[in-house]
């Protein structure tokens, strides 16, 4: 029979590994969601990567920039899906609108578009810090 110390790091590690399995499936499965094909026949994946080729000869240095800063508060391991998809959504502006190059304002468009209502507070602490007004995009807050 188990007893003492070592019943408890048995129960521990099931618990333990129960747990981080269950993390991984569901980030595992979102990205899995994210992958099916949509009724278009393309997911929503394949049209962030579609909006970000189309649109890569439009941007600046200084909008890069930019957009470097704004995603500088996003932890550095989810940074580079944040700014994929980010870019995606800025892309998507750029090409819907026939903008001939990607300007600050729609860098700030697609940025709080992209993200998720939850991260706004981070996203107005971080354009007040660059001192860019927020008041022309309240709507979309």
């Amino acid at each position: 029979m188990l007893q003492g110390w070592f019943l408890w790091f048995i129960l521990f590690w099931v618990v333990f590994l129960v747990g981080s399995f269950g993390i991984g499936g569901f980030f595992m499965f979102r990205k899995f969601l994210k992958k099916m094909p949509k009724e278009d026949g393309k997911s929503v994946m394949d049209w962030e990567e579609h909006y970000v080729n189309q649109s890569r000869h439009l941007w600046n240095d200084e909008e890069k920039a930019l957009l470097e800063d704004l995603v500088s508060p996003v932890p550095e391991l989810f940074r580079d899906v944040a700014r994929h998809k980010i870019a995606g959504k800025i892309g998507e502006l750029a090409i819907r609108e026939n903008a001939p190059k990607i300007t600050q304002e729609l860098v700030i468009r697609g940025y709080i578009q992209a993200t998720p209502k939850r991260d706004h507070k981070f996203l107005r602490k971080k354009l007040f810090q660059n001192q860019i007004d927020v008041a022309p995009y309240e709507h979309l807050f």
